[in-house]
């Protein structure tokens, strides 16, 4: 029987993508789940004013993805040293659900090509770049 050839449109198995705050929770996770991929919510692990060095700490070790739409994130650079730090892998995107489903088998080829942490940015056209 020939080998199956894994999906170049999700992420490798098992891998959880982890919605911030900034995201809201609807429709992003029908979305994302509708697609196949595993999906957790910040406030059912998290107070929602939880510090982000607790829960980039907490994601991190859990090997989650975290997607998040803060737009002033490249220009705190105490959180990102908590995100490179937490050994999470952070995907921030510009519209929340069509974007982050039309930019998925570009994450998927970072989520796959590189162990983390890392930071990404996702554009409006679904283009991923490393920051």
């Amino acid at each position: 029987m020939p080998s199956k050839k894994q999906s170049v449109a999700k992420p490798p198995d098992g891998t959880v993508c982890f919605i911030d705050r900034s995201l809201g929770i609807e429709p992003i996770r029908t979305v994302l789940i509708n697609a196949g991929l595993f999906v957790e919510i910040h406030d059912d692990h998290f107070a929602r004013d939880e510090e982000d060095r607790i829960w980039l700490r907490a994601v991190g070790e859990r090997g989650w993805v975290v997607l998040t739409k803060d737009q002033r994130l490249r220009y705190r650079p105490l959180k990102i040293a908590a995100l490179r730090a937490s050994k999470a892998r952070n995907l921030r995107g510009m519209e929340i659900s069509m974007v982050f489903l039309t930019a998925l088998p570009r994450i998927s080829k970072v989520v796959r090509s590189l162990p983390g942490p890392f930071v990404a940015r996702v554009s409006q056209s679904g283009h991923v770049k490393l920051t």
